[in-house]
């Protein structure tokens, strides 16, 4: 079937209160497996491509795997731009034919960030493409580039409910990123610290008083960092931290309730592929054949994205 726009996809989701699992891709590996999780447990996707992803395996390559995937399985499947930083990506990532893309401004100052975000919305409109947009600031990694290669923010801007409909009403975009106290990257937050789940009920009403209906609000930086990952990474040769903890899947099961349509995953699916590599290699040190250690990541991965769709976003069996 085609690519899929996610007007319908949202509307079914908050109507279902089930979340729509936005998983990154950026190698042939890990597309197999969340399209295979997804097509076997019947549930619609949204693969998110970041700007480092298209500058590590080409925008072509993943272009072509994409059409590939779309060509073996039945659910419907949005593609994504996450943390698109400019116009001029996110124009480019519309002409290659996204259904949606998100211009991430929100480090610019609120006026300019509107002016930004109401220019792409302008164009991706014409193009039948949606657009998300981010209001506040994560901690952590910025632009989706990892550690080493994107800015790191120490310091998060939580998401004030009047801008975000002050924001939404003047950019004309058709969802919100809100930073609630989530984070990007594997360090999140250290102790028993959750989402402020209060404040997203806050932005959601406030949304909906505003005359905007029950619009779609979007949770980044929403991995887990299982500890078992961890774990089995340290055990194997790596260095992670273990004091540190991922967003509680009770968390993000509440604010999928309350009307967060969009759930990034990212990291996860990078600590289940880490930890499946260092098990083989560092049990068959003689092994030389990729097959025989991207094989199980590709499968550890899998498992993970089938346990997300079925107990945290319930979106298995809504494909259709």
């Amino acid at each position: 079937m085609p690519l899929t726009h996610t007007r319908e996809l949202f509307a079914k989701a908050l109507k279902g209160k089930y979340a729509l699992g936005a998983f990154n891709v950026n190698n042939m590996e890990l597309l197999q497996a969340i399209i295979e999780a997804c097509e076997e447990e019947k549930a619609p996707v949204m693969l998110q491509i970041s700007k480092g992803a298209r500058q590590y395996a080409n925008p072509v390559y993943l272009k072509k795997l994409i059409e590939a995937a779309v060509s073996v399985s039945t659910i419907p499947i949005a593609v994504h731009l996450d943390h698109g930083d400019t116009f001029e990506l996110c124009k480019e990532c519309i002409d290659e034919g996204f259904t949606s893309v998100m211009i991430d401004a929100s480090h610019e100052s609120f006026e300019k960030n509107v002016e930004i975000t109401k220019k792409v919305v302008e164009y991706a409109h014409k193009h039948n493409c949606v657009v998300e947009s981010e209001l506040g600031q994560l901690v952590g990694a910025q632009f989706d580039e990892g550690e080493e290669g994107g800015a790191h923010s120490m310091k998060g801007v939580y998401t004030d409910p009047e801008d975000a409909v002050k924001f939404v009403k003047e950019s004309g975009c058709d969802s919100l990123a809100v930073a609630i106290g989530n984070s990007h990257g594997a360090y999140k937050f250290k102790g028993e610290q959750h989402l402020d789940l209060e404040r997203l009920k806050r932005i959601k009403k406030a949304l909906m008083d505003a005359g905007l209906g029950d619009y779609p609000l979007v949770l980044h930086g929403a991995s887990s960092v299982p500890k078992q990952y961890v774990e089995e990474i340290n055990k194997y040769g790596g260095n992670l931290g273990t004091d540190t903890a991922g967003v509680p899947e009770a968390d993000i099961e509440i604010a999928r309730r309350t009307g967060c349509t969009k759930v990034n995953i990212d990291t996860d699916l990078r600590l289940a592929m880490t930890a499946a590599i260092r098990k083989v290699l560092t049990e068959n040190p003689k092994e030389f054949d990729p097959r025989k250690f991207i094989g199980p990541a590709r499968s550890a991965v899998k498992e993970l994205v089938r346990h997300k769709i079925k107990n945290v976003l319930c979106c298995a069996g809504q494909a259709f």
